[in-house]
This record gives C-alpha cells, structure tokens and sequence, in this order.
C-alpha cells in the first residue's frame, strides 16, 4: 500500500499493530479494542501513536483521547459502507481534531475528492495509484454545492460574492 498525505506520496511512518503483536520501536496504529485494553501502556511510549477505527466504531469513543493521538485512521470495508465519511466529518468539525485522519481499506480512486472534502488528509492506496491518476481523481470536481469540512467555497456562496461584487459596482 502507499500513502498519500496531503496530495503527496510519502513514505509512512507508521507500522499497524495487530492485538496480539509486539510493539516495535516507532510511531504505531492499533485497533480501538487494544487501544483501550493498554491506553496507559501506550500513552506512556514516546513516539506517535494511532488508533483505527472500524466502520461501526464512532469516533465518541476516543473523543476525549484525541490530544493522545497523531493518527486516526478510520476503516472502509466495502464501497457501499461510507460511514467513515461522517466520522471524518466529526472529527474535524465536532471534536476538533486537527492530527492527521487517515482513509484506510477500500480507498477507491473514484471516492478521493470526496474523502478530502470530508476531512480526510490522508489516504493508503493501492500500489497501482499513481501520481497521475491522483491529480485527475483529486481535482475532478472543481465546484460543489454543498459545505465539507474542507472549507471550500460552495457554489451559493460563489454566487452571492459575485452579486454583491456586482451591486457595489452599481453603485460606485
């Protein structure tokens, strides 16, 4: 898998942790279930740290961990269970959380866009995306009609600076 953060190919830093595996040196993902099974453990280490959420876990659940976390990564397991989209969404704009929020699973090429819009700002990949195919992906839309968490303009409000642009000219 490769990592995209922020519109870049980058190598990741992190290393997902199974339950039952060792921890190795460095920054680490682990599951919502072995995060709170060793919270104290692994708050205690010095490197960056991660938990992934799977679809059905909310994001209320370590909402009041996130200043603990670098990473949260938040599963897709199948393209018809989007529910990762809303999380993202929460932690951004209920919670606040401005580490890195990561699309991992069933990250299609076809759902980027809207997985930035959402809040995610990072995205593991297959091997088979390439830079190019993610500048097409990633750009594909350039207006929208409804707000995201990415704070881009909305057609509405495009519209409403043009007629006051308009109606100030008008008047001058």
């Amino acid at each position: 898998m490769q990592l995209i953060k922020n519109g870049e190919f980058i190598e990741d830093s992190f290393v997902a942790v199974g339950d039952e595996d060792a921890l190795p040196d460095g920054p680490v993902i682990v599951s919502l279930e072995r995060w709170q099974a060793e919270r104290e453990t692994l708050s205690a280490r010095n490197t960056p740290l991660g938990v992934r959420l799977k679809s059905g876990q909310e994001p209320s659940v370590i909402a009041d961990d996130l200043d603990k976390l670098s990473v949260v990564a938040l599963e897709f397991p199948a393209y018809r269970n989007g529910r990762a989209y809303s999380y993202a969404r929460l932690l951004r704009e209920r919670y606040g959380y401005k580490g890195e929020v990561r699309a991992v699973g069933n990250v299609l090429r076809d759902q980027f866009q809207f997985m930035i819009r959402c809040g995610f700002d990072a995205l593991e990949v297959s091997d088979n995306i390439t830079p190019e195919i993610w500048a097409e992906c990633s750009n594909f839309f350039s207006l929208f009609y409804q707000p995201a968490a990415d704070g881009k303009p909305t057609v509405l409000s495009l519209r409403q600076r043009l007629a006051a642009r308009a109606q100030s000219s008008d008047t001058a």
